[in-house]
């Protein structure tokens, strides 16, 4: 599900609104384990757009 989720947020990367949706969604279904591999990938590559969102998201989880 991980790689799955990485193609899933880079193809809604466009809208913010989309985007925030399926990160929640992809929190939920990585393993646990995979939950920081997620994190770190979506600051790497969504940091410079995006970070105050990831931020708040994994806040939550």
């Amino acid at each position: 599900m991980f790689e799955f989720s990485k193609t899933v947020l880079e193809k809604v990367s466009f809208d913010r609104t989309l985007f925030c949706k399926e990160l929640t969604k992809a929190i939920n279904w990585v393993k646990p384990d995979e939950k920081t591999l997620l994190k770190v990938w979506c600051l790497a590559t969504f940091g410079n757009e995006y970070q105050t969102e990831i931020l708040e998201i994994f806040g939550k989880f």
